[in-house]
């Protein structure tokens, strides 16, 4: 009963090794192509990999042009020749630890690819989109630097109100002492000259804030012309390295200006006006005919002295308000390479990484499809014994093969089986 069970597969081990063949069949008919798709893959690969490479090189001699081509050869060789080695040897592995090993093997090859050729691939495919997500970037850190010192520029202009004001007092105060409405003595004497000096001072002050006007609206005019020139050359026409040339050169005029625009804020003027408002007072020598005018006139001058600290201090305070503005952070532009901005913005650029990778690591798929196709015929062809699995066509192979070997050592075979050896003929025998 056993030999005849062995000797006769069930319905369902049947429809197994139909299935292992016809898996079988198709993996033959993938094998014709197989190479030459991989080679494809391969050189698709080394091509990106030569431009990216191309863009990283200085020079344009013959030497850096085979100095690129030999790299990307050197990358397209290599893959093919890893993904060949894996899709043929992973999917013949049977023991789990043999399986383990090679897929570890494949993930360490797999990474090294991506060091040797994805990222060149990723800075072939995005490596001009990303320096100019670079360039657009800068020209925002600019425009936002160049408006803080706008604004901290127009923010001083607002201390000549302050400064008119004060001065403004003093003018009526020396008005009010010419009168004698002060000291109580009219004309033109030692409180006056004080209040007056006071006066010019913030006069001149006033004037000084006033001619940084017009001078700071042009400035950022000018700064604003500049960054309409950057804006045009991030996304303009024409090879993007050529373009960054021309924006170094205009980022350094920016900075200039920039810096030239803070230099135009009156604060730290008008805070060092303010200092020396009151600490700087020449007292004159009273001039008045008696005592009493010039105890009035000692008097009154210490009531401006008074007054003069709390105009400076209230000055100082405005400045000291406009000072402590928060200051943009310095904007620096910095060159960067195609293949540094795919790096630094990676995340922004993720099609295009993921198609410079899945050019490199999609044969690792086709091994997946290899080891379940295997592992599935195995499954397959290892329910019934090896006898019971022979096809048609090879089972006249064999019998082929068995006819040549009879028709080879048939004749001797059974030339031994008719006639065995005779007995020694006698010869004394009679004939």
């Amino acid at each position: 009963m056993d030999e005849d069970q062995k000797r006769n597969p069930s319905r369902a081990e049947a429809q197994g090794l139909r299935q292992a063949r016809d898996i079988e069949g198709h993996l033959a008919a993938l094998d014709s192509f197989a190479p030459m798709a991989l080679g494809v893959l391969a050189v698709a690969s080394g091509i990106y990999t030569y431009l990216g490479v191309r863009a990283q090189l200085d020079g344009s001699g013959a030497l850096t042009f085979f100095a690129a081509v030999a790299y990307s050869l050197a990358v397209s060789v290599a893959i093919f020749v890893f993904w060949s080695y894996m899709l043929r040897l992973t999917p013949a592995m049977r023991t789990a630890k043999a399986r383990i090993g090679m897929l570890l093997t494949m993930a360490l090859g797999s990474l090294a690819i991506i060091a040797m050729s994805s990222w060149l691939n990723a800075a072939a495919l995005a490596g001009s989109a990303a320096v100019e997500q670079h360039l657009a970037l800068t020209v925002r850190d600019y425009q936002t630097e160049l408006e803080q010192a706008n604004r901290v520029a127009v923010a001083s202009q607002g201390l000549q109100l302050d400064v008119s004001r004060a001065r403004q007092s003093f003018e009526d105060l020396s008005s009010q002492e010419a009168d004698g409405n002060l000291s109580g003595t009219s004309g033109r004497g030692a409180v006056f000259r004080v209040l007056t000096s006071k006066g010019d001072e913030l006069a001149a002050l006033e004037a000084q804030i006033a001619a940084q006007g017009p001078l700071i609206e042009a400035a950022f005019s000018e700064g604003n012309a500049i960054l309409s020139r950057m804006r045009t050359l991030t996304a303009g026409a024409g090879p993007v390295a050529e373009r960054s040339v021309i924006f170094a050169e205009e980022s350094v005029r920016l900075a200039g200006l920039i810096a030239r625009l803070r230099q135009l804020s009156v604060a730290p003027v008008v805070d060092r006006a303010a200092r020396d408002l009151a600490a700087s007072v020449v007292l004159p020598e009273l001039d008045g005919s008696t005592d009493t005018i010039r105890g009035a006139q000692q008097s009154t001058i210490e009531s401006v002295l008074q007054l003069l600290g709390q105009r400076a201090e209230s000055l100082r305070a405005a400045a000291q308000e406009v000072i402590a503005l928060p200051a943009a952070e310095e904007t620096t532009y910095q060159p960067i390479s195609s293949a540094d901005a795919v790096l630094r913005y990676a995340a922004d650029f993720i099609p295009s990484w993921a198609g410079a990778i899945a050019i490199d690591l999609l044969p690792a798929v086709l091994v997946f499809m290899m080891m379940v196709a295997q592992s599935a015929i195995r499954e397959d062809r290892e329910v019934v014994d090896p006898e019971e699995t022979m096809t048609l066509g090879e089972l006249r192979a064999a019998l082929a093969a068995l006819r040549r070997i009879e028709a080879v050592n048939g004749p001797a075979a059974h030339g031994h089986a008719r006639d065995p050896d005779p007995a020694p003929s006698d010869p004394d025998a009679g004939g």
